[in-house]
């Protein structure tokens, strides 16, 4: 080959090769993931019969699909947990939206919050009574107010303002819900007068928040969580999952969503702290994650699980309590439903 020709085949390579080097990061580079949760708590095969399971599993799924469908198509991380919650939301085994949980007079109280690591930004609602999904209104509150939360009443007349789609307060309640918020008052009755409130609510067996955290094919990272909160709760309270750092967080280097004991996760400021052990201790996600669930929060008392998201795609799903609802799917071909305590 004469040696012009050489030359040029070699600068042709070389120019090649820099420019590959100075192109951004494609989709193919970045792996796409996401990860939700169904709600922490007494979730055992011994509890679960296989019509049960096998039903959670479909919802699982469903929401997971939902979210990644949204992520391979090439949406933001900030829709695809917001398709996530909302399939969550819709479904009444969940305790978010329709199905949520009863609050001492009866009536569904629904939180709910969502994070955009870039930013970031963040809305959030809570205390909403008529609000069909509530996570569509919390990203309202981002996206079209200067806000970050908002509550009870002043919340849907917001969400009136914005078109959002109200509904009867009985769309929420189902009898299974109704069964529970019976127990749990009759529980309550029969607890001796003078015994001391117990700092851990007693919650539905295997059943709590619902959540999402995602990393998009751009590398941001987005987090979401809905609830009904906890059965027989006091008209007004309010958990973990609307304010911000304590049951949902994003940041460029991490996202978190929690289910549990909300007051637990307050405390502790439990979703910034795993965030905040990733990105200034330089601590590995999962053992982040492990440090909080089954150091911090344990030696308080607290109960739960979370679920977590980092930018390098690294995930956790981990719990202190019985069992967790949860689920991940990535664009490496991965895809796990898990109940139990031993993975599956």
């Amino acid at each position: 080959m004469p040696h012009r020709v050489t030359r040029l085949l070699t600068s042709l390579a070389l120019a090649a090769a820099a420019a590959l080097l100075a192109a951004p990061l494609t989709a193919a580079e970045h792996p796409i993931v996401i990860v939700i949760h169904g709600g922490a708590g007494v979730i055992e095969r011994s509890h679960m019969s296989p019509e049960r399971e096998a039903s959670f599993r479909a919802g699982l799924g469903a929401a997971l699909d939902a979210g990644f469908a949204v992520l391979e198509g090439g949406g933001a991380a900030l829709d695809a947990v917001a398709a996530a919650v909302r399939t969550m939301e819709d479904d009444p085994q969940f305790n978010a939206g329709r199905g949520a949980v009863l609050n001492h007079d009866g009536i569904c109280e629904l939180d709910a919050a969502i994070m955009d690591g870039t930013g970031p930004r963040a809305g959030a609602v809570a205390g909403v009574h008529h609000v069909k999904n509530p996570i569509d209104l919390a990203r309202l509150v981002m996206d079209k107010s200067p806000h970050v939360l908002l509550a009870g009443q002043g919340a849907e007349e917001f969400a009136l303002a914005q078109g959002v789609l109200l509904v009867p307060e009985s769309y929420f309640i189902t009898p299974e819900r109704v069964r529970e918020l019976e127990q749990a008052k009759r529980s309550a009755a029969e607890r001796t007068p003078t015994a001391p409130l117990p700092l851990r609510p007693a919650a539905p067996r295997g059943m709590g928040t619902v959540g999402a955290v995602a990393l998009d094919a751009q590398g941001h990272l987005a987090a979401a969580t809905s609830t009904g909160g906890l059965t027989n709760k006091l008209y007004g309270r309010i958990g973990d999952t609307p304010i911000i750092g304590a049951g949902t967080y994003a940041s460029e280097s991490c996202a978190v969503s929690g289910t549990g004991q909300g007051e637990f996760y307050i405390r502790q400021v439990v979703a910034y702290d795993i965030c905040a052990m990733v990105l200034y201790q330089h601590l590995p996600l999962a053992k982040a994650v492990d440090t909080m669930m089954h150091d911090k929060l344990t030696r308080t008392g607290g109960e739960g699980g979370v679920i977590a998201l980092d930018h390098d795609g690294n995930y956790a799903m981990d719990f202190n309590s019985a069992g967790m609802h949860r689920g991940v799917r990535d664009s490496r071909g991965h895809r796990e439903i898990a109940m139990y305590r031993d993975a599956n």
